[in-house]
């Protein structure tokens, strides 16, 4: 009897598009009570935690690409899985190059949980490519860190955090002969074979980050360093992995011309929140919601207010007075914005809209631009409610 009832759960299963090595009959039952697909998603293979865990793997696992299709600076930069490379879904169609010439590839793609898009978005983008092993994490980044996975962050992120002077610990794990040769500025040098006779070189504080970095993805001694630092009680630690091979490569000297740019931005954003009284928020070029909807309720012709959200999703409902310009589109509409009061970038969970902004900034001009990050409710009336970040 036990065993037809099984037998009828895996039929059930089947029927439903799931697959008994992503998902066991014994927590299918669960996830499905607990994790109900919505419209939009790519339904055909979703998959959890254990199973991502399973494909997570320094030197990277082969057959498996793991995508983040997350914004880079705001989201994928300061946190990601290890190994996973980053395909923001608004730049996907120019990033195909980065996609395995193996169409047989398992690509396995997470975001930003379950109210994400971005993730379902994109693998239907690869179905259309031809290929054909393709899941969808789709609790994303919070499950993956909520259930204790490992984060890795970028070389951008690691640039950023020494511009900041932001408190950390930049660990090469090398062998000192091979880090005598060049480390990343600011990183100290405790080998991994060396690791118990160096523990006095970490901080007394705990709950400092480390970041730990080595030879690239092939190498495996950043990965055993931050665990034994994982086991000393250490709670914030980090890794790097494409580390210093990547980091020689992409970080050429900072030129005059970029120093000119980043001041020219930041005088623009000044003038714009001197202009519409917009204040600023807690990232950088967000502004906060309390100002934004002062303004556009007593003087909505001073800013530009762009959705930057797909088109299918503004069907159900945008802000009245705003305009649609899809994020995947607004590098190509850029010039269409105006240069006399600002533009702030809106979208449902202040991801795109970050990533805008930081689409306008790279490309110079004058757009004041500026962005809502926050958890925005638009209703088919045109009417809205946001709750800040």
């Amino acid at each position: 009897m036990r065993a037809r009832k099984l037998s009828l759960l895996v039929a059930v299963a089947a029927a439903l598009g799931a697959t008994p090595l992503l998902y066991p009959v014994s927590a299918f039952a669960a996830d499905a009570a607990t994790i109900q697909p919505k419209d939009g998603w790519y339904n055909k293979a979703l998959v959890d935690y254990d199973f991502v865990k399973q494909q997570v793997s320094i030197p990277p696992k082969k057959g498996v690409m793991i995508i983040d299709s997350r914004p880079a600076a705001r989201q994928y930069d300061p946190g990601h899985i290890p190994g996973a490379i980053n395909i923001p879904d608004s730049q996907f169609d120019k990033l195909v190059d980065k996609l395995p010439a193996d169409k047989a590839t398992l690509l396995l793609l997470y975001c930003g949980g379950l109210e994400c898009m971005l993730s379902h978005n994109s693998a239907f983008k690869a179905e259309k490519l031809g290929y054909t092993n393709i899941k969808v994490y789709p609790a994303g980044s919070p499950d993956w860190k909520a259930k204790g996975g490992y984060v890795s962050v970028s070389a951008a992120y690691l640039k950023k955090l020494a511009e900041d002077k932001t408190p950390h610990v930049l660990i090469d794990a090398r062998p000192k002969r091979v880090a005598d040769k060049g480390m990343i500025p600011g990183a100290i040098n405790i080998s991994d074979t060396e690791f118990d006779k160096n523990v006095d070189k970490l901080p007394a504080d705990k709950a400092t980050p480390l970041i730990y970095y080595c030879g690239g993805l092939e190498c495996v001694l950043s990965d055993n360093s931050a665990e034994k630092a994982r086991k000393l009680g250490y709670t914030n630690v980090l890794t790097y992995p494409p580390g210093y091979p990547e980091w020689e490569k992409l970080n050429p000297p900072a030129s005059p011309m970029a120093a000119m740019a980043g001041a020219a931005a930041n005088m623009a954003g000044a003038m714009t929140q001197a202009a519409a009284k917009l204040v600023p928020g807690k990232e950088k070029g967000s502004v906060t919601v309390a100002s934004f909807e002062e303004v556009w309720k007593s003087n909505p012709s001073s800013i530009m207010l762009v959705d930057v959200r797909d088109p299918k999703e503004v069907a159900s409902g945008m802000i009245k007075g705003s305009v649609n310009i899809p994020m995947n589109e607004l590098e190509k509409k850029v010039g269409s914005l105006p240069g006399d009061k600002p533009v702030v970038f809106v979208c449902g969970t202040g991801a795109r809209s970050g990533e805008a902004f930081d689409t306008v900034k790279l490309l110079g001009g004058k757009v004041q631009a500026a962005f809502l990050d926050a958890d925005v409710k638009f209703n088919a009336d045109g009417t809205f409610s946001m709750k800040q970040k």
